[in-house]
């Protein structure tokens, strides 16, 4: 197993967990204000979330894709994936700092 799943792995740790504030916050805030654009965050959450649910279940428990995920994509295109998981763990902390200040 190489480095760049473990960053893609822990990548998306911290986007669910990012997620998860974010979701209830929006959730609360919708009950509270009934607006369409509360819930279209709430709505922006919940994709991403089981989006990033969806990459740590094949990266980690899926019987067959963590197997090949872990010993047969090559370096380059872990590194193109883990960019990516990387950037949006930048743009979801954001938001959660810009959600929460």
């Amino acid at each position: 197993m190489s480095i760049w799943i473990d960053v893609a792995i822990a990548a998306t740790g911290v986007n669910l967990v990012l997620l998860a504030v974010l979701g209830f916050i929006w959730g609360r805030n919708y009950r509270q204000l009934r607006s369409r654009q509360t819930l279209g965050m709430l709505i922006f959450a919940a994709l991403l979330f089981v989006e990033n649910a969806f990459a740590l279940y094949v990266y980690t428990l899926d019987p067959v894709l963590s197997v090949w995920f872990s010993t047969q994509v090559p370096n380059p295109a872990w590194q193109a994936m883990v960019l990516f998981h990387v950037l949006e763990t930048v743009a979801i902390g954001f938001l959660t700092w810009v959600t929460l200040d």
